[in-house]
């Protein structure tokens, strides 16, 4: 009898979100971007050398750990085990930005201040239900010279936005290696060597469903 009850009470909870997803995701169709205004010149970061990186997440950002097709939240994250998401984003931020900026070969040592507006990534609900969707990923970053604290950059808006798997897609993904985390971390690279004109440029703009 109790198993009966427990599978109508997932019946009934999967036949929700099925039902819910096409409505939310109607409204949250959109343009998207991996953008910033300009990057910093070639003369400037041929000197620097990576120093320290550090990330603020404001306590005044919201958290959603609900399962939902597009929880209304400033962070969201499900690709760690349940527990602090504030850590785990900042960690996610500060190894992808590391990534990127360990290309620098110059000898003058700068250091990355990093606040996060929108670390919105993408649910399991919609994983398994959506037909497309967006890493939403949005902060400010500012260069300092490590040793006189110098500003070496004025604070850059970065919209670091990212298509994400869903479906099969995302199954076979996981499978390889490709994990969310492991794809917006190497998206952060890419980002951050292109803002260093280091890189390619990863600036572009795309339509998808998300938040």
């Amino acid at each position: 009898m109790c198993r009966e009850v427990e599978q109508k009470e997932m019946y009934m909870q999967r036949r929700k979100i099925l039902l819910g997803a096409p409505l939310v995701l109607a409204a949250c169709a959109g343009n998207w971007s991996t953008d910033f205004e300009a990057p910093v010149t070639v003369e400037a970061t041929k000197d620097w050398k990576l120093g320290l990186i550090r990330v603020d997440i404001p306590e005044e950002l919201t958290v959603s750990n609900v399962n939902g097709v597009a929880p209304n939240a400033d962070i969201v994250w499900h690709g760690d085990p349940e527990g602090d998401r504030r850590a785990q984003v900042a960690k996610i931020l500060h190894d992808g930005i590391a990534m990127g900026a360990s290309d620098l070969k110059g000898d003058r040592l700068v250091s990355f201040s990093v606040r996060l507006q929108q670390f919105h990534a993408v649910t399991p609900a919609a994983v398994a239900f959506a037909p497309s969707a967006v890493h939403n990923i949005v902060y400010y970053i500012q260069a300092f010279d490590a040793v006189t604290l110098e500003p070496l950059t004025e604070p850059v808006f970065i919209k670091a936005d990212l298509d994400a798997y869903t479906g099969a897609a995302a199954v076979v993904a996981a499978q390889e290696g490709q994990t969310q985390k492991v794809r917006i971390e190497n998206h952060l690279a890419r980002v951050t060597r292109g803002w260093l004109n280091i890189g390619e440029d990863p600036r572009r703009h795309f339509t998808g469903l998300g938040r």
